[in-house]
């Protein structure tokens, strides 16, 4: 009588397939120094990823104990954007600048032609005619010289102002209260300035001397040929004066007394004008 095996039962047979898939995924591991000296030779970023096995069933994963761990990617930082939502508005900054101190404010004032007069390029008797004056004028006087004694008048709204003694004038108003004003010489074109301009001095007076001044026929202004402007102590106090002369020499009285230094210069005139001025020496007391 033959013996049949036995057919294998269900159970064995299940138990033998998992033995069989658990011996398969399972690696053998390396030793400490073996993984350690493959660690030294091979980069870590080139090593393939460690096997995984999965079963039907259970999912088993077999993962390595010393596996190297993953090369460090850089993650870069989150930068931080900030958006203003403010506006700026301009604050104005005074200038430090200073404002301009505010200038005196003269008068112009109206007067008429008491009689005749020479109107003249300077304040005196000293200066060159510039034109005619007749009784019954109205003008406007828009300065005067420091004394008051001399103004500078003009036609209403005109543009060529001249000198007149303001005593020849029926001045509406106060005549100090115009302004210190000078005005400029017309110049010759055809003289040089005087030479040999000198001064001596005897107590309080001084006299000035200079060379001739030699005109060509025509040229004689039929006035002055000279004028001395001098600045001169009197009374303590340094007074504008000037002086025209008919010689190349002319004394002066200056006094002492004064804090300030008495000066002159020396003009030739023929009828075209007056040369540039020369300063005298001027002898101090």
């Amino acid at each position: 009588m033959r013996i049949k095996p036995h057919a294998p039962t269900l159970l064995s047979i299940a138990f033998l397939a998992f033995s069989l898939a658990a011996s398969a995924c399972t690696p053998s591991l390396p030793s400490h120094d073996t993984l350690q000296s493959r660690t030294e030779q091979v980069d870590i970023q080139t090593m393939p990823p460690s096997p995984t096995c999965q079963t039907t069933d259970a999912a088993i994963i077999m993962t390595p104990s010393q596996t190297p761990p993953p090369s460090q990617v850089p993650i870069p930082s989150p930068t931080l954007t900030t958006t203003s939502t403010s506006t700026h508005t301009p604050t104005w900054v005074p200038s430090l600048t200073p404002s301009p101190s505010p200038s005196a404010t003269y008068a112009i004032l109206r007067g008429t032609v008491l009689e005749q007069a020479n109107c003249r390029y300077g304040p005196g008797a000293a200066y060159l005619y510039k034109y005619g004056l007749y009784p019954g004028y109205n003008l406007e006087i828009i300065g005067r010289n420091e004394t008051g004694t001399w103004i500078v008048i003009q036609a209403i709204g005109g543009t060529n102002p001249c000198w007149v003694k303001a005593s020849l004038l029926d001045i509406k108003g106060e005549v100090m209260g115009l302004g210190p004003t000078s005005l400029s010489l017309p110049q010759s074109p055809y003289y040089s300035p005087l030479t040999g301009a000198n001064a001596q001095r005897s107590g309080d007076n001084v006299t000035i001397s200079w060379h001739p001044l030699v005109l060509r026929a025509g040229d004689d202004s039929l006035q002055f040929p000279y004028l001395v402007e001098a600045w001169l102590c009197q009374a303590g106090e340094i007074h504008f004066t000037p002086f025209g002369t008919w010689d190349t020499i002319l004394t002066v009285q200056d006094q002492v007394g004064c804090t300030e230094p008495s000066h002159a210069r020396v003009y030739g005139v023929e009828k075209h004008g007056y040369t540039n001025w020369v300063e005298i020496p001027w002898p101090q007391p």
